[in-house]
């Protein structure tokens, strides 16, 4: 005769079973996290003017943006600069944008519609000052602009704000003292070889690409813009987000040749409001951050996004999703 089968307790078996089956999903969470559901929708991000820093870091946080979140459908916005795209995310027509600290402040002081929703993601790179003229121009300061024909950068743009604000520093009038002339970085560098401007002023990353293409095929000069910092933190209000800088010698290398350049600079903050989902800006600042390198080998600013610092988006609140992202990655 065969021995007898032990007998089977089904109640116990059915509990074994069970115990199984958490023991393995638990495994599978483990091995296969379920965390693959991200947000998707349609997301409008407001960039800047055409061949400028804003514009091509935009294109490039969209491509990063395709990888890390399939389903969002990313839209960007050209704009004139930070002025014009504090507003519209304030007033709800983008939601997330790339503006400098002393434009946010500005629409902060002025009580604006929206101001309040405002809040910060990521502190990006610093934008420099940059007051450009022929090599063979006789204007050493600002001060000597007294008279000429200056590119200060289109009326919504962050370029206007610094202008009218170094001018006033330097003791001009911005719209006596000199001959204004509104026009964006995307036309200022063909203006000053065809001498229709004596000057222009520009605030963005190092280098800026048209920039630097226009110091390879015209010979032009930096004018000193450092020594002002002081008259610039006396006018109050969003004037102390400006420092005094030094431009490396190597950003514009035929203009430079060899040599610094004292300036000014300012942050510049990846926004977004209280309407973003905590999940969506989690998401943004990550890919901020995760992009760096490749998006930095595209934009050299993009390089100096730095984890230790980029949670310091003052004027603006931190965001509650930018928040979990640096808890997730604090050692």
């Amino acid at each position: 005769m065969l021995p007898a089968l032990p007998r089977i307790d089904r109640r116990r078996a059915l509990r074994g079973g069970a115990v199984s089956l958490v023991v393995l999903g638990l495994l599978l969470w483990w091995v296969l996290p379920l965390d693959e559901a991200t947000p998707s929708g349609r997301v409008t991000v407001s960039t800047g003017v055409h061949s400028g820093v804003y514009e091509r870091y935009g294109r490039l946080l969209k491509a990063a943006l395709k990888e890390d979140a399939p389903g969002l459908d990313v839209q960007l916005k050209p704009s004139e600069g930070s002025q014009q795209n504090v507003q519209r995310l304030a007033t709800g027509t983008a939601d997330f944008t790339v503006a400098a600290a002393d434009a946010v402040e500005e629409y902060r002081l002025a009580g604006r519609p929206g101001a309040d929703r405002l809040q910060g993601c990521v502190r990006l790179y610093d934008d420099y000052v940059q007051l450009v003229v022929p090599r063979s121009s006789s204007v050493l300061t600002a001060e000597q602009l007294r008279g000429k024909r200056v590119a200060v950068g289109q009326v919504g743009s962050g370029v206007r704000l610094i202008a009218d604000r170094v001018l006033t520093a330097a003791g001009l009038d911005p719209r006596r003292d000199i001959e204004p002339v509104s026009i964006g970085i995307d036309t200022m560098t063909s203006a000053l070889k065809a001498d229709d401007i004596d000057a222009f002023f520009w605030s963005g990353g190092l280098p800026t690409a048209s920039v630097r293409k226009l110091s390879e095929e015209f010979d032009i000069r930096f004018v000193e813009l450092g020594d002002l910092v002081d008259a610039l933190h006396d006018q109050g209000g969003a004037s102390r987000y400006y420092r005094a800088s030094v431009m490396p010698a190597d950003a514009y290398p035929s203009a430079q040749q060899g040599a610094t350049v004292s300036t000014l600079s300012v942050a510049n903050l990846l926004v977004t409001t209280d309407r973003s989902s905590s999940e969506l800006a989690e998401l943004l600042t990550r890919t901020v951050i995760d992009s760096r390198d490749h998006i930095g080998s595209r934009v050299h600013a993009a390089q100096l996004v730095d984890l230790r610092t980029a949670l310091y988006t003052d004027p603006l609140p931190l965001h509650e999703g930018a928040r979990n992202y640096y808890r997730s990655v604090k050692p």
